[in-house]
């Protein structure tokens, strides 16, 4: 079968090569799965770079989020295991953590539905207990972990800011029914969440970020809000100035979904059910902007690293069958 390594650690364009390798074997408690989609995350453009918490022996495959076929025939999303990741034809998974893939959404929007929208419920309902009629502010809102979050927000019920960098994802966050829309590049954050908030701020900030993002959280957060740090896509771990937390009385909240799913996997399953009921009802709907062959998966990941995309880009095998 085909699939992309990498060899040594970099760019992911520099260090992904499309190579023929056996298809891999599964193990004790693990099943073979041919890939129809596999979803591009920030995660997959670390692991090329050697600076994801969790390192695969080299070389290996990327790819941590895909929908896929059971030999029986099923259709079905998962987290296939390294160093066998999904850009591939075929991968191995624990077959006690597939979930069944939603029936209204496509192979593609399928691939995209598991981190992105479990982090997005996990984040705003778990920690940040969102209640509906509050102001939800959603950094980075026109990209896949963000469009996820701004989806869920408006599901329950809350007004949602989402702050995005340049023109064009600004449209993206409109579409996606933000109720204002933040250019960090032309307006200043902060101004606007007050101005926008009659001076309340936002009560749950939803950061996937970091840095100068998680300053102006701090900013235009409301008295006893939430701030949910979920990453540092921007490159830089914030230092909070707990003082500010203290006089502000906000809470800072820390978010690592994938601990879910060894400390309680069955509320990663309750949540699957939620998302797919959601789903169903056409409340969300992952944003696919780009559906690429598998011989550009390098550059997918690459350019989702770069940080100029807007919604997700799946990564769509030869083997093809894809609806």
């Amino acid at each position: 079968m085909q699939a992309w390594r990498v060899h040594t650690h970099g760019e992911p364009r520099e260090v992904m090569r499309l190579d023929e390798v056996p298809a891999p074997e599964p193990g004790e408690g693990e099943v073979r799965l041919r890939v129809l989609a596999a979803n591009v995350n920030f995660p997959d453009a670390l692991l090329c770079r050697g600076q994801y918490q969790i390192r695969p022996d080299l070389p290996f495959t990327p790819g941590v989020e895909v929908c896929g076929e059971t030999e029986d025939g099923r259709r079905v999303i998962v987290n296939p295991r390294l160093p066998h990741g999904g850009f591939a034809e075929y991968v191995t998974a624990d077959a006690r953590a597939l979930l069944p893939a939603p029936e209204a959404l496509d192979d593609a929007e399928a691939a995209a539905l598991h981190i992105g929208y479990q982090t997005g419920w996990f984040g705003l309902h778990r920690r940040a207990g969102l209640r509906a009629g509050e102001t939800l502010l959603v950094h980075a809102a026109a990209g896949g972990v963000g469009s996820a979050a701004v989806q869920l927000g408006k599901a329950a019920g809350a007004t949602v800011i989402g702050v995005v960098g340049g023109k064009a994802k600004a449209r993206t966050a409109e579409e996606l029914g933000c109720d204002l829309v933040v250019d960090r590049h032309a307006e200043d954050i902060v101004t606007r969440v007050k101005e926008f908030t009659g001076g309340r701020g936002a009560d749950v900030v939803y950061d996937p970020v970091g840095g100068d993002a998680y300053t102006a959280s701090a900013k235009s957060v409301a008295f006893e809000g939430r701030i949910v740090v979920v990453g540092f896509a921007g490159g830089t771990v914030p230092a909070p100035a707990l003082n500010h937390a203290l006089v502000k009385n906000y809470a800072i909240l820390g978010l690592h979904w994938g601990l879910y799913n060894t400390k309680d996997p069955a509320a990663v399953r309750a949540c699957h059910d939620e998302l797919t009921r959601l789903a169903g009802t056409g409340a969300i709907r992952p944003l696919v902007s780009e559906r690429v062959p598998l011989d550009r998966a390098a550059d997918a990941v690459q350019r989702v690293a770069d940080g100029t995309t807007t919604g997700r880009l799946v990564v769509l095998p030869a083997t093809g069958g894809a609806r």
